[in-house]
């Protein structure tokens, strides 16, 4: 078992009060697809931390085959995939309610979480999970529609906003048990690197794919200095403190860390874009949240025992 110390919650906090930005600072790239701004995140952060390989360099021979297969998909979902559609997600509705399109995928993540360490670990998923699973989708529905009306003006970009924030937690969220597995054999730092390596080669190919190769392109320099910004905040370091939190914490801990997101986010949104919650939907994040707490609360802390215990075979 890994040494759990006080500090690590704190780093998973950190983290979490840094991704509550991001939303704002992306709102400077809107211009770009998705799969650019990520290419190129990530290709920035891929260079700091080479410049840094003497620290973690010698770490990649403790990797089995199993644990590069790990971090290769870490990297594809999570970095890639997941970090566009978020993106994806916040232009469809163009940057407008901030906070929901976060809370959708923040609060649900770990719903994600526990779900594919049942499918993956074989952990077993007992009736009062599920009854709470469905309240928590009931909660997201709350959160989602203001007023539970879908306007018929801009319900569309909303749902299909929702859809893309629910596909970015699904993936953020089955990411965190082969985050664990890897980072019970190395450290944040390496882990933190080898995602920022393989991230940019996958939306490259991504790019490519779609006919995007152009936009690589027709960056401006605010926004070179915005995706240096977010390198620095949102981007790499915040990924390299909850790496350090979470290498140092129990899940459980860690998933009710994490809901630091979603309130600062709601913050932001009423200080910033002068968005206030509706009744319904300040009811359904409260009922998110016990939600999520009684998910959390009996199941997370064996699907770390069963993380930690696959990863020492």
């Amino acid at each position: 078992m890994k040494k759990i110390t006080a500090f690590g919650p704190l780093f998973v906090i950190i983290a979490a009060l840094l991704w509550s930005f991001d939303g704002l600072l992306r709102i400077n790239l809107y211009s770009l697809p998705p799969a650019v701004i990520v290419f190129y995140e990530h290709l920035i952060g891929a260079f700091i931390l080479v410049l840094l390989s003497p620290l973690w360099i010698k770490e990649l021979k403790k990797l089995s085959r199993k644990e590069w297969f790990a971090i290769l998909a870490v990297a594809l979902f999570s970095g890639a995939l997941g970090t566009m559609l978020y993106t994806a997600a916040l232009a469809k509705i163009e940057y407008t309610q901030y906070s929901v399109v976060v809370l959708l995928q923040q609060q649900l993540q770990p719903i994600w979480a526990i779900a594919t360490a049942a499918i993956l670990l074989k952990e077993r998923v007992t009736k009062k999970f599920l009854l709470w699973a469905a309240v928590a989708l009931i909660a997201a529905y709350f959160i989602s529609f203001k007023d539970l009306v879908v306007n018929l003006n801009t319900g569309r970009e909303t749902a299909i906003a929702g859809f893309l924030a629910l596909s970015a937690g699904l993936l953020w969220g089955s990411s965190t048990a082969i985050s664990k597995y890897v980072l019970n054999k190395v450290s944040f730092l390496a882990a933190t690197a080898l995602r920022f390596i393989f991230a940019p080669m996958f939306a490259l190919l991504i790019i490519i794919g779609s006919n995007q190769t152009q936009a690589l392109s027709s960056i401006g320099a605010a926004q070179w200095q915005t995706l240096l910004i977010i390198t620095l905040s949102t981007g790499m370091v915040a990924l390299g403190f909850y790496y350090y939190g979470l290498k140092r914490t129990p899940a459980r801990i860690t998933t009710l860390c994490e809901l630091v997101w979603p309130a600062s986010a709601i913050l932001i949104d009423y200080f910033v874009f002068q968005k206030v919650l509706s009744p319904t939907q300040i009811f359904g994040v409260i009922l998110l949240l016990i939600a999520i707490y009684n998910i959390t609360k009996p199941l997370q802390g064996k699907s770390t025992d069963i993380v930690e215990k696959a990863a020492r075979h």
